[in-house]
């Protein structure tokens, strides 16, 4: 018992002496002119997260919040000496209600706040596709095995009702998957199954309904274009959307909380 005391009574001072360390290191860090700087501007950078809005079997995703991780912060700057704002280093916070805990739940529009649109495509008109992407204008596309391309311009989302589990690898195989499930036409037990955002349109875009198209226009709406829709109609909505100082992005970024 006597040849434990010993060992037992050095470990013990060791154990003090780092916890005595690491609280004059921390207590000289929050001393320091950088981290007091640093708690200056907390308070300006913190930005709250919104929750998720839960209706029925619908979700409207929330949007991530932000805040200055401190201690990286701190080290990021000790380098040079002197704060710099362009060295802060920040820390997500996640939502209250968050898409991530309701994945079971459809998402038929994006968040609002994020003044934006995306373009659900229906695979097979070439003019759009050609048009879109000269453009350089962000969609989605709903492709089967038969349609997939490695290096396609477009956010590829499998629509494959036969041959699913073969898009998905391929998705996969290339980080080209975003775990986006078109519940139009696809199980979704399925998708659920395989922890998949579940998505439908807010709206469809047709070869006839223009108009009412540009009434429902909205941020966060998420736009199915049907491959019917001549390309002199969809330039028109395209400027409707800028009139209304949106942005297009692919289907993943704007159900994305991240900002």
């Amino acid at each position: 018992m006597k040849k434990l005391v010993k060992p037992l009574s050095i470990l013990a001072i060791m154990l003090f002496s780092f916890y005595y360390t690491e609280k004059i290191a921390n207590l000289m860090q929050n001393k320091s002119p950088i981290m007091q700087s640093i708690n200056e501007v907390e308070e300006q950078y913190k930005v709250s997260a919104v929750n998720a809005s839960v209706n029925d079997n619908y979700i409207v995703p929330g949007i991530m919040g932000r805040m200055i991780n401190k201690n990286k912060s701190f080290v990021n700057m000790k380098a040079f000496g002197i704060f710099n704002e362009y060295y802060l280093v920040f820390d997500n916070i996640k939502p209250d209600i968050s898409l991530e805990d309701n994945k079971d739940k459809i998402i038929k529009q994006g968040n609002k706040e994020k003044k934006a649109v995306a373009f659900l495509l229906e695979d097979g008109s070439e003019q759009i596709k050609n048009y879109l992407k000269e453009n350089k204008i962000p969609a989605s596309l709903l492709i089967l095995e038969s349609t997939y391309q490695n290096n396609s311009y477009f956010e590829q989302i499998n629509n494959d009702t036969v041959k699913y589990k073969n898009v998905d690898s391929l998705l996969n195989k290339n980080n080209q998957n975003k775990n986006i499930c078109y519940v139009k036409t696809m199980d979704q037990k399925v998708c659920q199954k395989d922890q998949k955002y579940l998505v439908e349109e807010t709206f469809v875009l047709n070869s006839n309904n223009l108009v009412e198209a540009k009434k429902n226009l909205e941020s966060g709406s998420i736009i199915f274009i049907q491959k019917n829709v001549s390309l002199e109609h969809l330039k028109l909505f395209i400027k409707e959307i800028g009139f209304k100082g949106l942005k297009i992005t692919t289907v993943s970024d704007l159900i994305s909380e991240n900002k």
